[in-house]
């Protein structure tokens, strides 16, 4: 990993790119690693540059998930409402100089209900940097070993996990996400939260830990293709989870 990071730091920016679109979608870069000096390697990790965070690729084409989830909503939603929520971010950290240079988790974990722009823009920018992680084509399509055997002794089983965690993202009124996460206690756990919360906001959410999958369902997320039919989205939703990241997230949170 650290070998691969010294070597992209290295190239020009058309180096970069090219190798940038070679990696196979399956490897996963954590975006936990302290802020990187390069900006082109900084902006495939999420990370923050000396100017700030930057908007990591998407890592897939917009019509990679359809019928699921139609290219133009990827694109938008990208391009548009993730985006801005990185440029509000660094504008709000300009004038909270305690947040600078922290990873985007160290900032969702510090911010207070004070701190609005942070709390919206840090947290929109988190939960979809992980977002595009958990539905990047080309994985696993159904949980397995470590993970299954955890979702099985905490909620019965797949269909009833399932059925729990889209409960959750259906009854979230207005616009929100819905989560599976680690708690303390090293279990899983399913929550909601309003507009960009997340898990590791610990000091505002009813249900803190480590996020491992989340659905976005704020209506930007679904309306083109299913109007307000929110339940429609949340079934399509599994035909796009790419286990393989979950379950690497699951093993990555169980170290904590």
């Amino acid at each position: 990993m650290f070998t691969l990071l010294a070597n992209l730091a290295r190239m020009n920016k058309r180096e970069f790119l090219k190798t940038a679109s070679a990696l196979s979608v399956g490897v996963v870069l954590s975006p936990v690693i302290s802020c990187a000096n390069n900006k082109a390697v900084a902006s495939v990790l999420g990370l923050p540059t000396e100017d700030g965070f930057t908007l990591p690729a998407l890592g897939f084409d917009f019509k990679a998930l359809e019928p699921h989830i139609d290219g133009m909503t990827m694109e938008i939603h990208h391009g548009k409402h993730h985006a801005a929520y990185v440029a509000n971010l660094n504008k709000a950290i300009a004038t909270l100089p305690a947040y600078a240079g922290k990873s985007i988790e160290q900032v969702c974990e510090m911010v207070t209900a004070t701190d609005g722009a942070i709390r919206n823009n840090g947290g929109g920018h988190y939960n979809h940097s992980k977002f595009w992680k958990w539905i990047t084509p080309g994985g696993a399509k159904a949980p397995s070993g470590d993970l299954l055997i955890a979702i099985e002794r905490n909620f019965g089983n797949l269909d009833e996990f399932k059925k729990a965690f889209g409960e959750a993202a259906k009854t979230r009124f207005g616009s929100g996400w819905a989560w599976l996460s680690i708690n303390a206690k090293q279990q899983l756990e399913i929550s909601s939260t309003p507009n960009q919360d997340n898990p590791l906001m610990k000091s505002l959410v009813d249900k803190p830990g480590t996020p491992i999958l989340g659905l976005d369902v704020w209506e930007h997320a679904y309306y083109l293709n299913y109007q307000n039919k929110r339940p429609d989205y949340i079934t399509a939703f599994w035909n796009v989870v790419n286990w393989d990241v979950v379950s690497a997230d699951y093993a990555a949170a169980m170290k904590k």
